[in-house]
């Protein structure tokens, strides 16, 4: 018997199918990689029976192959993947799964939201996100609920990419939820909203006991515009991490606060470069010129990158 070549037919999708039925599972491997090769809807009927095939590696290269192909149908058979007895299938499944484009496709995985495995309902929730399906709203928001962290955080990601005004106050109770994952993923998503109650969480959020949620909460309030935020803004420039002090020099920059540059200068001092840096691009971004005299007297910063932002900083208040 001659060995298998997955060019050897390209396009026949029949042809290659038949040798799923090979009694050796590296050419039924073989031949799954070339049906994936096909790009042809066709196959997807195929790849999916080889979901059920006995080995192992078979299946894997499925649930893989499958990514490759949009629609309810390949969404449908990487839905049941996710249950399967070996957990590199099941992970492959999820990944595949998370690449879907189709927003048809969430008609087949909105059921698996209420799966009772969590794993299952964090890939299906995953996958809703890039759908972007309004359907998608409410199981969302009833997962903010689930016992299972990640199912949460998932679910605030669906939310956060449909932006949807009617989701809010759903996200608003997640800030307070006890997981710092969770309230991360909250303080990202509120960022598409300006309404005066996104504005009241993101504050209470720059206020947080982990520092990843202040940081991520400091950056939404300079992209949102955050009503309110100034103050709390301006007092995250002593936090205790510089990465959370960064965000808040940047946020301060975009908003153009000038009533922070008092805070702002003694960044220009700080043994961290990056800071230095963001200090001077947001002092050139509010442009007050009574912050020309400390950037003037930095221009012999040794690094590079922030004597390029205090230069151009002070052009920038010199031509304003």
């Amino acid at each position: 018997m001659n060995a298998f070549d997955p060019f050897e037919e390209v396009g026949d999708v029949a042809a290659i199918a038949a040798k799923l039925a090979e009694p050796d599972p590296g050419a039924r491997r073989v031949a799954v990689m070339a049906l994936a090769e096909t790009a042809d809807p066709d196959a997807i009927e195929h790849l999916a029976a080889a979901l059920g095939d006995m080995a192992k590696e078979v299946r894997l290269q499925a649930a893989i192959a499958l990514g490759e192909f949009d629609g309810v149908a390949s969404a449908r058979a990487l839905c049941g993947a996710l249950t399967d007895v070996d957990t590199a299938v099941a992970e492959a499944a999820a990944e595949s799964l998370a690449e879907q484009r189709d927003p048809g496709s969430a008609e087949a995985v909105l059921p698996f939201v209420a799966h009772d495995r969590p794993f299952v309902r964090r890939a299906a929730l995953r996958a809703l996100k890039e759908l972007r399906c309004r359907d998608a709203l409410k199981p969302a928001a009833a997962a903010l609920r689930d016992g299972d962290e990640e199912v949460r955080v998932q679910a605030v990601g669906v939310i956060g990419y449909l932006k949807l005004e009617a989701s809010l106050p759903a996200l608003i109770a997640a800030a307070r939820d006890d997981s710092a994952a969770v309230r991360r993923a909250v303080a990202s998503a509120l960022g598409y909203s300006a309404s005066s109650h996104a504005a009241e969480a993101i504050i209470a959020l720059l206020a947080d006991p982990d520092w990843q949620v202040r940081e991520i909460a400091a950056e939404t309030a300079g992209k949102t515009g955050a009503a309110g935020a100034l103050g709390a803004l301006i007092g995250l420039l002593d936090d205790a991490f510089w990465q959370v002090r960064v965000k808040a020099v940047r946020s301060l920059g975009r908003l153009k606060a000038r009533a922070a540059v008092p805070a702002i200068l003694p960044a220009l001092d700080h043994s961290i470069s990056n800071l230095r840096k963001e200090a001077a691009a947001a002092l050139g971004e509010i442009a007050d010129p009574a912050a020309l005299p400390a950037l003037e007297s930095h221009l012999s910063e040794p690094d590079p990158d922030v004597r390029k932002n205090i230069r151009w900083a002070i052009g920038r208040i010199r031509g304003g």
